[in-house]
């Protein structure tokens, strides 16, 4: 769908096309940086709202169940155990969901599988209401990381249907935006409601509440059909194990690409303190499930102090070198966290850890969007959502487990002195990175962009 009316956009071909006097040849101006380009598009608005409303919810969640478990078990292996129920369905189902993606409607997709977060989160909400067993509450979780295996493919692909590609950067800083003012607003929530009924289950049930709305609000989005380029005789034949790996292939045709997901991957898997946040608020920090809230959202509010600041500025001209930086500097905030026993300075340095995350994540989404062909967008989006999937949940899992044989502290410290030594090896590694400018392959002329 384009960001304006055909008519609109008619007239403005005609002028571009009407050849100006010669006194004004070569003293056009530059284009005007438009930071709301994304936003004139109905689907994306849509799209936006939804998504923002389920983050509201998803944050509101991990605080909820985070709490709930330590509280019931008094276990770093049983936090960092949710991490790997979730991530085991995506690890499985994240390349063929992909090939679904691009070959299937999107937007079916996602109805399908909001849906079954929507049951899954009741599922939860039971559980806790009668103090369920914790098998049955992975099962739950095992069944809501299926359904993120097949909603994160679509769902990138999606966006990308709804506004021009020269908008795709401005998309990615709007889309972090939202997912990190849901990340600011919604641990906040679920911490405060946490202590205010000292129980999850209200929490759960909001989550599915918002997994709900945002399958009405899909049901109004109208995103132009993915065009997949395949012959008849192609399209007929039984799905390949190489069509399921194209996305795969793709990537290692494609350095720079593949390095920043490989840089989020590793630094995130070493580097995260997410999980452990429930202990360093109750026996580190001592500043209870409130304080867990506020711990879980400084990530976010620093994130979204630099996403609005990223809306506002020019594309990126040097943007490898500002990931690079970006990820290193990830890791020493993530050193200084775990070695504060000061609440004020584990808040400051959670926040310069989520807003040079927020770094990272606008640059990886913009090269996925603006350097990928359309009918490999599903494909790639998938090897993507499992590298993420992988670095958040198995990263989890780390924590956890290293935090239960050694000290917490020690976890996250040396997660963060494994971060600086990834971004050190993928500089080596990739020079592309270190060379790379503007975050689009070829930048495109204004009158060059077909709607």
């Amino acid at each position: 769908m384009s960001l304006v009316n055909r008519d609109d956009q008619q007239s403005e071909f005609a002028l571009s096309n009407t050849s100006p006097p010669a006194s004004e040849i070569g003293s056009a101006p530059p284009p005007v940086h438009d930071p709301y380009a994304a936003m004139r598009s109905r689907d994306f608005r849509l799209l936006l709202i939804g998504s923002f409303i389920v983050s509201m919810g998803e944050r509101m969640l991990e605080v909820a169940l985070g709490w709930d478990l330590y509280d019931r078990t008094n276990s770093a292996l049983v936090l960092g155990g949710v991490g790997l129920v979730l991530i085991i369905p995506v690890i499985l189902l994240s390349l063929p969901a992909g090939h679904i993606a691009d070959r299937v409607n999107r937007k079916a997709i996602m109805l399908i599988s909001q849906s079954v977060l929507v049951i899954s989160s009741l599922g939860l909400a039971a559980l806790s209401l009668f103090h369920g067993s914790l098998i049955l509450i992975y099962a739950c979780l095992f069944v809501i990381g299926t359904a993120t295996a097949f909603l994160n493919p679509a769902s990138s692909a999606l966006s990308a249907q709804t506004i021009p590609e020269e908008d795709f950067e401005n998309s990615a800083t709007w889309s972090s935006s939202s997912w990190q003012l849901a990340s600011v607003m919604g641990p906040g929530l679920g911490g405060m409601l946490v202590g205010l009924f000292h129980s999850a289950t209200l929490v759960y049930v909001l989550n599915a509440l918002a997994a709900f709305t945002f399958v009405i609000l899909l049901i109004f989005i109208k995103a132009r059909h993915q065009v997949v380029k395949a012959d008849a005789r192609k399209e007929k034949e039984e799905t390949s194990w190489r069509e399921v790996f194209e996305g795969v292939h793709f990537l290692r045709r494609t350095p720079v690409l593949l390095a920043a997901i490989t840089l989020d991957l590793f630094a995130v898997l070493l580097g995260g303190a997410t999980t452990l946040l429930p202990i360093f608020a109750r026996d580190i920090l001592h500043v209870g499930p409130t304080g867990l809230g506020w711990l879980r959202a400084a990530p976010s509010i620093g994130a979204l102090c630099v996403v609005l600041i990223l809306t506002h500025r020019p594309p990126f001209k040097r943007a490898g070198p500002t990931l690079l930086v970006a990820v290193a500097g990830f890791g020493l905030a993530t050193i200084v966290f775990g070695l504060s026993h000061s609440f004020w300075l584990s808040l400051a340095m959670l926040f310069l850890l989520g807003a040079l995350d927020d770094v990272s994540v606008v640059i990886r989404s913009s090269l996925l969007l603006t350097r990928t062909p359309n009918e490999m967008r599903g494909r790639v989006s998938a090897v993507n959502s499992l590298f993420v999937g992988a670095s958040n949940e198995l990263g989890g899992f780390e924590s956890g487990l290293t935090a239960q044989l050694f000290t917490p502290i020690l976890s996250v410290v040396a997660g963060g002195i494994g971060t600086i030594l990834v971004v050190v090896c993928v500089a080596l590694c990739w020079p592309e990175m270190r060379r790379l400018g503007t975050l689009r392959e070829v930048e495109k002329q204004p009158d060059q962009v077909i709607h």
